[in-house]
């Protein structure tokens, strides 16, 4: 299992107090309004233009289920590989709040990937080529290419079918 792939800055107390000295509270607000448009609006080639003016990398032929929610603060450090699927309320954050620290990682899915509906998708996770999460889950680990993942925290499923997947 890969570890993420995070960058950590050192705080004092709470981080997420002080999240207006870590991002332009303008450009906060920016893709705040773009993001939230983009969850509820139903074509999807203007969901993908919304989320392509926030920095975001979004592949041709992706498509993006109703409510999903993506980093305000960083969406530049997201991106979808062509053909991919990301499912109903999902989540997919590139940074975290902590006590102490503050974190960010890029978000990398790959090409002809599935992301089922409502999961979470934690900063500085890549999941390769083909691989699909299955709903409900919580990615704190780069998944394989080709592989399926699913639960709490994320970890392969091998299909009893098909054990050589």
């Amino acid at each position: 299992m890969a570890s993420r792939k995070i960058n950590s800055v050192k705080t004092e107390g709470n981080s997420m107090l002080k999240w207006h000295k870590l991002r332009n509270p303008l450009v906060v607000a920016y893709n705040f309004v773009l993001i939230q448009f983009s969850k509820y609006v139903p074509s999807l080639s203007a969901k993908e233009f919304a989320l392509r003016l926030t920095g975001m990398k979004i592949g041709n032929g992706t498509g993006i289920g109703l409510a999903v929610q993506f980093d305000i603060f960083f969406p530049e450090l997201i991106e979808i590989g062509d053909n991919s699927i990301v499912g109903y309320g999902t989540a997919l954050l590139a940074h975290e709040f902590l006590q102490n620290e503050f974190r960010t990682g890029k978000i990398k899915i790959g090409k002809n990937a599935m992301i089922g509906a409502n999961c979470t998708i934690l900063p500085g996770v890549e999941i390769g080529d083909g691989a699909v999460v299955s709903a409900l889950s919580l990615v704190n680990c780069d998944v394989p290419a080709g592989a399926t993942y699913g639960g709490v925290p994320a970890k392969e499923i091998i299909h009893p079918l098909n054990p050589n997947q």
